[in-house]
């Protein structure tokens, strides 16, 4: 809703002026039921939450419980594990000795006994100050047939413990496919809240895209690597059954080198590997994936970006390859956001976004997803690609070119919310709350997708805020919530 207000000078007419009165009386009213205000942005909610600190799960937590049995797997998580779709990889750790480096798997509707296959991986371990990891498995299922549910088993014996997942179906511009949105979950109450909402959620997600920052282990003395380990068991119940897309954020740099810990992302790299040669990358933390209908392009924040750089050079090389006929719908994630309205972190993003933002234009992304603040905000489709050091064009204006900006950095973590915002609300804010939640990304078709953002305190399928997205290839039309209001 936008509202302008014009004043003319009629000094033979005071009813006209009451009238008036009436008038922004009544829209005062309305803003204040509505539980939101109107600035010169969009909204900025004025939803009551609680503002005390997050705290960590204690260890023993029933949610950190470790699998019954000797050397039994734990922490299981899969994410895609090539470009296309037709492979995953399974990721786990056993805490005692190698055990099988196998993954048995099967069709969910094949003869179980006839139908079984095996695929063996690789081990990893590593040290951290005073810490020493269990041994972490990594294995890559291939050749997959698409849309279709799998078994799979870890380990052997009474301690193997068996899991599914669904594979995509095969890219294609008009198949409906529905992702899941958390960033900066870390392991307290409020994190398995959010945690528990999202698997609860109506629309069903059958993918996240994770935008950065993990366990918080880094929050805790001596980066306290047990916190990697009791995180890998929290998230086991929903990402050892549908893959999660990984990107990196500060919280897993862990470079310290008052404890002489000099390489950084060292625990993240060990644990979490993801596909990123099959997209040509050079490093594990940029990347890019096919699912469904969706190209899903991954940056880091926290590597090096500037012209010349591996990461510059793959994405000036990735982005003319994306088939915007076969994966119509273009989404990025990185950690750090380029439009931020909060007071935290508040332009952390901006040498990336100089150097990035005019290729989104050129190539029409439809939305870029960040965490790294920990709350919730939305932004118009705007640009800020015409400045330069002498034309002062340093303000950004709606571009329909240009993505929308997400910011779902509200997972619930240790650190607690960001509350402080900068005001006014700017032009190129939509709306903006200091809550945790998580949010889902439902494709329909070629054209539209259905985004809605879910805060914790409410039931599961309410939506606290949502927006229908027209897609910038296929239908660019005006697809601001003003326009739709």
């Amino acid at each position: 809703m936008k509202m302008a207000i014009m004043v003319t000078r009629n000094h033979s007419s005071s009813a006209a002026v009451s009238a008036a009165a009436d008038v922004v009386l009544a829209l005062l009213v309305l803003m204040m039921i509505n539980g939101a205000v109107m600035c010169h942005g969009g909204v900025t909610s004025r939803f009551v939450r609680r503002l005390e600190e997050s705290q960590d799960m204690p260890f023993d937590a029933d949610v950190f419980t470790l699998p019954p049995g000797r050397n039994a797997p734990q922490q299981v998580h899969i994410t895609q594990g090539d470009h296309e779709g037709r492979a995953v990889l399974v990721s786990w750790v056993t805490p005692v000795e190698q055990g099988s480096k196998k993954v048995v798997y099967w069709k969910a509707d094949g003869d179980q006994e006839n139908n079984k296959r095996n695929v063996e991986g690789i081990v990893t371990r590593y040290t951290y100050y005073n810490y020493t990891s269990g041994y972490i498995h990594h294995c890559t299922i291939k050749n997959l047939n698409y849309n279709t549910k799998y078994y799979y088993r870890v380990g052997t014996g009474r301690t193997g413990r068996t899991f599914w997942f669904t594979t995509p179906p095969k890219p294609g511009p008009d198949v409906p496919y529905t992702f899941g949105l958390i960033g900066d979950l870390g392991q307290t109450y409020d994190s398995n809240s959010t945690l528990a909402h999202y698997q609860n959620n109506p629309l069903k997600g059958k993918t996240v895209l994770y935008v950065g920052d993990l366990s918080y282990a880094d929050d805790h003395p001596f980066h306290d690597n047990r916190r990697w380990d009791s995180w890998g068991r929290f998230t086991e119940r929903s990402v050892a059954y549908q893959p999660w897309i990984w990107t990196v954020g500060n919280h897993e740099i862990d470079f310290a080198p008052e404890l002489h810990e000099f390489k950084p992302f060292k625990p993240f790299s060990h644990r979490y590997h993801v596909p990123f040669s099959a997209s040509g990358s050079t490093d594990r933390f940029w990347y890019s994936v096919k699912r469904a209908s969706a190209y899903i392009i991954v940056l880091s924040s926290y590597s090096a970006y500037g012209k010349y750089t591996p990461q510059y050079v793959w994405l000036q090389a990735e982005l003319p390859k994306v088939n915007r006929s076969e994966t119509p719908w273009l989404i990025v994630l990185m950690h750090s956001p380029w439009y931020n309205s909060y007071n935290y972190h508040y332009m952390e993003g901006e040498t990336m976004r100089v150097i990035f933002e005019p290729w989104f234009v050129q190539y029409k992304v439809d939305a870029v997803f960040a965490g790294h603040v920990h709350a919730y905000e939305r932004s118009e489709r705007v640009s800020n690609i015409k400045y330069n050091i002498t034309n002062n064009l340093c303000t950004p204006i709606k571009d329909e070119l240009a993505p929308v900006y997400i910011t779902i950095g509200d997972g619930g973590n240790i650190e607690g919310l960001a509350t402080n915002m900068t005001e006014p609300q700017p032009s190129y804010s939509a709306y903006r709350e200091a809550s945790f939640g998580h949010a889902v990304f439902d494709i329909k078709n070629r054209t539209h997708a259905y985004f809605s953002w879910h805060r914790n305190q409410d039931g599961y399928a309410v939506e606290a805020d949502r927006m229908w997205f027209f897609n910038r290839y296929w239908y660019r039309v005006d697809d601001s919530t003003t326009a739709q209001s």
